[in-house]
């Protein structure tokens, strides 16, 4: 009996530690996400995170090696979100993919936050000089693209992509380049309904023959 409830404290107490540890990681996630959007990605240092954040140095590198690595932490829950977002939107159709009215429901939900933005392209600019970040970069944008792709396979028996993007791999890569190009002008021009009608517009042109009817239903 005296055995079983050590182990039992044992487990309670590591069961409050991980919750712990998991609050100090998300709050430490939440302040320097605020850091780096106010004073920008290259010109934060760890100090400045733990101070938003409430937290020594030692809580900082139990969680992370470095500001890089706490970046990619961020990123994939964005990268995450977005994917959901996107993938989600297309999946309501089944396998019968409606191109438009699957775009409309993408540039109503999909994350456009500027904040967010101004830390990315922060850090896009940082991995561009380091071969090694860049790297980790392009995998994880690569992923975003996959569930992209993925669901574009899905739907390929049953709705045409326009021949030009080659392939479901080459549609994917073309709506992230039109969401990077659309926000890239709304870091400039602040007007987020601008970029979601912009954005809509591009992907009905990419994703169709132009005019919003997939090229199947005209055959």
């Amino acid at each position: 009996m005296g055995g079983g409830a050590a182990v039992q404290g044992t487990t309670g107490t590591t069961g409050r530690v991980t919750r712990r540890r998991v609050r100090t990681r998300a709050n430490l996630l939440q302040a320097a996400f605020a850091v780096f959007a106010a004073k920008g990605f290259g010109h934060v240092s760890i100090e400045e995170v733990c101070e938003a954040a409430g937290y020594s140095r030692g809580a900082f590198y139990s969680n992370f090696s470095s500001l890089d690595e706490l970046f990619f932490a961020l990123y994939q829950e964005r990268a995450e979100l977005i994917a959901e977002q996107v993938s989600g939107a297309l999946a309501l159709d089944g396998p019968d993919l409606d191109v438009p009215a699957a775009v409309d429901r993408v540039t109503e939900v999909l994350l456009l936050d500027r904040d967010w933005l101004l830390v990315k392209t922060d850090f896009l600019v940082h991995a561009a000089r380091d071969p090694d970040v860049a790297r980790s970069l392009l995998e994880h944008r690569a992923r975003l693209r996959q569930a992209i792709a993925d669901r574009l396979a899905r739907a390929r028996g049953h709705t045409a992509l326009p021949p030009v993007l080659g392939d479901t791999d080459g549609a994917a890569h073309a709506v992230v380049a039109a969401y990077d190009g659309v926000t890239t002008q709304l870091l400039l021009d602040r007007d987020v309904e601008h970029a979601r009608a912009w954005l809509k517009q591009l992907l009905t042109a990419l994703l169709t023959d132009g005019s919003g009817t997939p090229d199947h239903a005209k055959n």
